[in-house]
């Protein structure tokens, strides 16, 4: 149970990007924290409400199984002629949720060109459009070569272990807030980092092995970075 959380842990993922987005909205101390809850919310409620029915209608012992579980619950209902909409709905959930992605990552992207932590040219804005378009254009490139040749079990896990690594980070960065910043006491941070950690542990190996990979390169760039400036 504790490995399946972990890899779905991703599926939350989507919300705190709203965050990066605060270039872009009006009023952002206050808008962005509610539609944060608002959003975290409604996701519980949904997913919530597709498990609890997913089970009671194929089972636990079928639904592990089911290669489309929520078309297949459609048949087993009795709405056979509906199994096509829901994968289609699905499909459009899918890019619905890599939109979402593409834009939250994208303005990560531009933050971090902006300090040199990736090429520079990718802090570009649009000048109509007020974006980041070439990391968008580059981050569309990454996604696309990654689903040609990346199976997506292994695209899942090592993205999950991404996510509670960033969770565990940023569960870390509240706990040092101040008190007129604070929103929320330090014991939940304190609970959300020790439970990163422990999900993270629970992760398939290979994932784990990945995102350490990839965390040491990023670690050995951002070293290389920093002694090149100080000998400037």
């Amino acid at each position: 149970m504790l490995q399946s959380a972990g890899l779905l842990f991703f599926a939350f993922a989507g919300y705190a990007r709203i965050a990066t987005l605060g270039e872009e909205v009006r009023d952002p101390q206050r808008t962005i924290p509610r539609a944060i809850g608002i959003s975290l919310g409604l996701a519980l409620v949904v997913y919530s409400t597709v498990a609890v029915v997913a089970l009671a209608v194929l089972g636990p012992e079928r639904l592990a199984g089911a290669p489309a579980p929520l078309a297949d619950v459609a048949t087993a209902g009795g709405w056979a002629w509906a199994a096509p909409v829901v994968r289609v709905g699905a499909a459009l959930a899918a890019l619905g949720s890599l939109l979402a992605l593409i834009a939250g990552v994208g303005r990560t992207s531009l933050a971090m060109a902006r300090n040199d932590d990736l090429p520079r040219p990718l802090a570009a804005v649009h000048p109509r459009f007020q974006v980041p378009h070439r990391a968008e254009v580059a981050l569309a490139v990454v996604v696309c070569g990654l689903i040609l040749v990346a199976d997506l079990r292994d695209a899942i896990g090592f993205s999950s272990f991404g996510v509670l690594l960033y969770y565990l980070v940023a569960n870390v960065a509240a706990f040092t807030q101040t008190p007129e910043h604070r929103r929320y006491p330090r014991v939940l941070q304190v609970v959300g980092a020790v439970g990163c950690v422990i999900l993270v542990a629970t992760l398939p190996l290979p994932s784990i092995v990945g995102g350490v990979v990839v965390l040491a390169i990023g670690v050995a760039y951002r070293a290389a970075r920093l002694l090149a400036l100080k000998r400037r």
